[in-house]
């Protein structure tokens, strides 16, 4: 039987944050590399690394931590000046077959990660500076991205839209009314395209 977290996992990020009232919605000025249309969806749990910029010491650590599925989350301080990770770093991930890179931060280095189809990259900030210091941050703890509170093991979604995050206990609360939504929006399409009106289509009262 297929778990709650997997149900997620063909929802768009749109009708997660339309479900839950927008209380899972990470800012949408953390943005994907690729552009739209190109952008690979982002899914997995989160494995956090909280810094202390030019320091990136908690994104070495989570390295280890990272397992097939997983996203990796840095919470650098929404910091613009240094990289916390490129090329390097990026590609041992995906060598890991992480899901993805969550950076409320800065990244380098973007060329070759945006290159990668199979590594899904969101970042709030990029530069050419690299890091200075590796002795200092948390890794597994609670991350604030983009203004959200992000724990390990939270669900993180990610596609041309933008991201979000889901609790644990938004996987199951909230997993029957995103399905229920992804079918009203299918059935709006089926009858916008046989001719019907808007108001028929959505119960407008005239």
């Amino acid at each position: 039987m297929q778990t709650d977290v997997e149900r997620w996992r063909k929802i768009p990020v749109a009708v997660a944050v339309d479900v839950s009232k927008g209380s899972c919605l990470i800012d949408p000025a953390i943005r994907p590399l690729r552009p739209a249309g190109l952008q690979p969806r982002l899914f997995g749990l989160a494995v956090t690394a909280i810094c202390a910029p030019p320091d990136f010491g908690a994104v070495l650590r989570a390295l280890d931590l990272i397992q097939a599925g997983d996203v990796l989350v840095i919470d650098a301080k929404g910091n613009r000046d240094t990289a916390m990770l490129g090329e390097i770093l990026g590609g041992h991930l995906r060598r890991k077959q992480a899901a993805g890179i969550v950076c409320d931060g800065a990244l380098r280095d973007v060329a070759e990660l945006a290159g990668w189809t199979d590594l899904s990259v969101f970042t709030r900030w990029i530069t050419p500076r690299g890091p200075s210091g590796a002795a200092m941050g948390e890794v597994n703890g609670t991350a604030e991205i983009g203004g959200l509170l992000v724990n390990p093991g939270d669900v993180m979604i990610g596609d041309d839209d933008g991201l979000c995050c889901l609790t644990p206990e938004m996987v199951s609360t909230l997993v029957d009314a995103a399905e229920a939504k992804l079918e009203m929006e299918a059935k709006w399409q089926v009858s916008l395209r046989a001719g019907k009106s808007i108001a028929e289509t959505f119960g407008l009262k005239s």
